[in-house]
């Protein structure tokens, strides 16, 4: 029998049924009553009727889900039942343990499951089951925080399903024990996935993601409702092929009428110099050659124009053309861009055709725009934010605006028939999975395939208006498809909230998987506004984790709300486990904070990897400041023997190699690169270790009790040391065997920045053997890349203060006993420099990094946080964008220094 199917007998959750559904609802009803349960944060805006008439509970609620902890209650015990029936063991920690998941993932976005509906971003659901299956065992059960579409879901579900889990490439045998090469990974069977995010769109999105359905059934009233919409609608969407003879019968006849598959819409500018208006579309648009040209010549008077001229050109900027008119739907005069139509695509069977709009087409589009709509449609104004000024500036201030008369038509009626429906949920799916495809914020493109500018409300000059009858045709095949293919026997567990506070049991989880907000790359309540207009429950954006000028929200918000949630996952993971982030910002600004939200809520980074998701968005290829690839942290949560032995011995010597005893457990050991190189693991440099054991001494609030030439001359008797590398040594046994294999192991990256890259740069040469000065200076003058504000020493002093010159001028590493020495001296001298930055006043432009490190080492072991506080003060805000350590001992001493009864006296 396979694994999957015991699981399934064991604890596979039964189909709710219509009255346990009611008394569900009855109960949720009951919360939504309750001030106090209003107060949650991140409770959606809504009525409780819209949240009670989107909600299924109680494996869905589009509010904070009351029945987590019942639900998770129930999950516990069927997991227990599970472990037993497959003779896995218990959740004794010595029973668990994983190496972070080690190896740079690369999946497509090419897959029906995938795009069977569209977001701003999500991670590929075969890149998650990797993770999933590497780090938990069938029954487990795994969070999501910022789900989005649910992806999480969907993986964990599809860890059960064996014809997915071989095309990742690996084997399932007949115990149905998963094999990557010689080496078991995993089990077959699905684990439970809770999924949380503040989008009421992201929850109702992956609710149908991750939902049980009956597929034919659906299948039978989408089809229905489909070809009753059709049937109304079409007479909107013909257009004369053929026109009807005047004369009757005879040459032309009674006319040919074809189906409009789309229409090009263009936006109308006028002449700053004689006021002429032109049409976008006839005067930028190459149609020969597939282009927009960055300047025109004006029809009327031959001025030369441009949209957007550049500084050095002589082009004058054209004005946009607006029209005003009466808004019947809320009452008031607006003023918008002014578009008209200039081709439509058509089809006559099966050919199709293209033709400029003719009187009989405008007379159509004018009879649609005076009819009422005779089907309720959403009015709500647009939010103010960072993403809203586009739509904004062309007058499109309401969600309605976003779409033409006819599609705006189409959409209403086909929102008023699936909402009478038992499958409303999965029709509604298919609806907001053509809101943004049928919108004014699909634009015309020259390749001929058109497109949403992806992460934007843009609305470009040229958009083409589809035909959303047969996209939601469309949709609904993809919809069917993923109901038939994911073959889901259970539920997942989904929340509409923060996860700054989550109704969830301490130690409860096995595992977190997230893809967070990342400062300022996406404003999501912004963006899924026309997706939450049509469903009626809007974000809360509060508590919503972004850098947004507009919800004046900066650096500092965002990583105190980010620490916050992490706080939260650190409280219901269980010991031991590990959580899974991917980030994907490349400022150095953003990755501090997600570092030190991470430090501070109790996390340990153990590893960090890329992520390929081969296709990349529009912000990610060109906006600065976005990465093209995205980067995989390999957190853990310390187990709870560590926990209670540090507590004992924190700020200890013993305590400090408790810490690096246990997080080398935790690291990945090096990998095998096609079958020749042994890759260097960075996180088991010297430095890095030294930098981790101080940082969550910091972060504990704990003194640092070793210095770094203690901490060097300690690892190497307590540890041992391989090509630059430390381990266990039971893990040194295993490299030693695997680097028997290789040709040669990779060279640590080092980068020279400023002095303290530079004495790790020259401590790696000098390991290697003695050298000259002269070998050492050619060699390190091609390696820097100095920072602009880092006065860093020269060479040859860096050398006299830490390492030794023998009687032949050979530069050589100091001996252990001898290095504290100096280090003492040295450290001497950098203490002095930090006193007198701490007696000088104004900015501090020019400065030796090391003596700011020093000077605040030594002032957060005597408490002097006033020190740290003055001098963090006067240094450039990109010194904490390029280092997490000062960062760390600033942000620290500030919190420590408010709560000081009384200001400590500098050094």
């Amino acid at each position: 029998m396979h694994q999957d199917e015991l699981f399934e007998q064991v604890n596979a959750t039964p189909m709710v049924s219509e009255e346990e559904r009611q008394q569900w609802r009855e109960k949720l009803c009951q919360h939504l009553k309750d001030a106090q349960f209003r107060q949650i944060p991140g409770f959606p805006i809504a009525s409780d009727e819209a949240i009670l008439n989107l909600s299924d509970p109680p494996y869905y609620t589009a509010c904070p889900n009351p029945f987590m902890e019942e639900i998770l209650a129930q999950w516990q015990e069927e997991r227990r039942q599970t472990r037993e029936k497959m003779g896995l063991p218990n959740d004794a920690e010595n029973h668990y343990h994983r190496e972070p998941f080690a190896a740079d993932v690369s999946e497509g976005k090419n897959d029906p499951i995938y795009n069977a509906h569209s977001y701003h971003t999500k991670v590929p659901h075969k890149a998650i089951m990797r993770y999933i299956l590497h780090y938990t065992e069938p029954g487990d059960i795994v969070l999501d925080g910022f789900c989005g579409t649910g992806m999480t879901g969907v993986a964990a579900q599809l860890c059960g399903d064996q014809r997915t889990v071989e095309s990742l490439g690996y084997r399932v045998d007949e115990q149905d024990i998963i094999w990557e090469g010689d080496k078991p990974i995993s089990r077959l069977g699905t684990r439970k996935a809770v999924l949380i995010d503040l989008s009421p769109a992201a929850t109702f999105i992956a609710y149908n993601y991750n939902t049980p359905a009956d597929a034919r059934a659906f299948e039978r009233e989408a089809q229905r409702i489909l070809r009753e919409v059709e049937k109304e609608c079409d007479w909107m969407y013909e257009t004369w092929h053929t026109p009807p003879s005047p004369a009757g019968r005879g040459a032309g006849g009674e006319g040919v009428k074809g189906k409009i598959n789309y229409t090009v819409w263009s936006d109308v500018f006028l002449c700053p110099q004689c006021g002429a208006e032109m049409v976008f579309w006839d005067v930028a648009v190459d149609h020969e050659n597939g282009q927009i040209r960055d300047d025109w010549h004006c029809p009327g008077c031959g001025a030369l124009l441009s949209k957007s001229p550049r500084k050095e050109s002589r082009t004058l900027r054209v004005e946009r053309a607006f029209e005003t008119k009466y808004d019947r739907a809320i009452g008031q005069t607006v003023r918008q861009a002014k578009q008209v139509p200039v081709l439509i695509n058509y089809s006559v069977g099966k050919k199709r055709y293209e033709k400029r709009p003719d009187a009989a087409d405008l007379a159509l589009l004018e009879k649609i725009e005076n009819s009422d709509i005779p089907y309720p449609f959403p009015t709500y104004p647009l939010p103010k934010g960072d993403k809203t000024s586009d739509p904004f500036n062309v007058g499109v201030t309401h969600v309605h605006h976003f779409y033409t008369r006819r599609n705006l038509w189409a959409l209403a009626e086909i929102f008023k028939k699936m909402g009478k429906s038992p499958h409303k949920n999965y029709l509604l799916w298919l609806l907001t999975g053509i809101t943004e495809g049928s919108s004014k914020l699909n634009r015309e493109r020259t390749s001929g395939i058109p497109s949403k500018l992806s992460r934007t409300l843009y609305i470009a000059s040229t958009i083409r208006e589809i035909d959303p009858i047969p996209f939601i045709s469309r949709k609904f095949y993809k919809l069917l498809n993923l109901l038939i293919r994911t073959k889901k026997n259970s539920f997942g567990l989904l929340s509409t909230q923060s996860s700054n506070r989550l109704n969830l049991p301490n130690n409860s989880l096995d595992y977190i998987f997230i893809d967070p907000p990342f400062g300022a790359n996406l404003m999501y309540s912004e963006l899924n506004f026309l997706w939450e207009a049509w469903l009626g429950v809007f974000t809360n954006n509060a508590p919503e984790a972004v850098v947004n000028k507009t919800q004046r929200k900066g650096l500092p918000e965002y990583q105190a709300l980010m620490e916050a949630c992490f706080r939260e996952f650190y409280r219901v993971l269980k010991p031991g486990r590990w959580m899974t982030v991917e980030f994907h910002n490349s400022q150095n600004a953003v990755w501090n904070a997600i570092q030190e939200a991470l430090l501070r809520a109790g996390f340990v980074i153990a590893d960090v990897r890329t992520i390929d998701k081969i296709q990349g968005t529009f912000n990610q290829v060109n906006a600065f400041g976005a990465v093209k690839q995205d980067l995989i942290i390999s957190a853990y949560k310390p187990t709870a023997i560590f926990e209670q032995q540090f507590a004992l011995e924190a700020g200890t010597v013993e305590g400090a190699w408790e810490f690096v005893r246990q997080h080398l457990e935790f690291l990945p050991m090096p990998m095998l690169k096609n079958d020749v190189l042994l890759e260097f693991v960075q996180e088991r440099a010297p430095y890095v270790l030294f930098d981790r054991m101080v940082a969550y001494h910091i972060q504990h609030g704990f003194a640092v009790p070793l210095s770094a030439p203690q901490f060097y001359a300690g690892l190497k008797e307590r540890f041992a040391e391989r090509e630059g590398m430390i381990f266990t040594y039971p893990q040194a046994s295993q490299f030693d065997r695997l680097r028997l294999q290789a040709e040669r192991v990779e060279q640590m990256p080092l980068l020279i920045t400023d002095e303290k890259s530079a004495i790790q740069w020259l401590r790696v040469q000098l390991a290697e053997g003695p050298k000259t000065y002269s070998d050492l200076l050619i060699r390190f003058n091609q390696e820097s890349r100095k920072l602009p504000y880092e006065a860093m020493p020269e060479l040859k002093t860096m050398l006299e203060e830490n390492f030794l010159e023998d009687a032949e001028g050979l530069w050589r590493l100091p001996d252990p006993s001898k290095e504290s020495d100096l280090q003492a001296l040295r450290e001497k001298s950098l203490l002095r420099e930090f006193a007198a930055y701490l007696q000088s006043k104004g900015k501090l432009k020019a400065f030796r990094l090391e003596a700011i490190r020093a000077g605040f080492s030594r002032a957060w072991k005597e408490r002097n946080y006033a020190a740290i506080v003055q001098v963090a003060n006067r240094l450039p805000e990109r010194v904490f964008e390029d280092d997490s350590q000062l960062l760390m001992y600033a942000d620290n001493a500030r919190l420590r220094w408010e709560d000081q009864p009384r200001q400590q006296s500098l050094l």
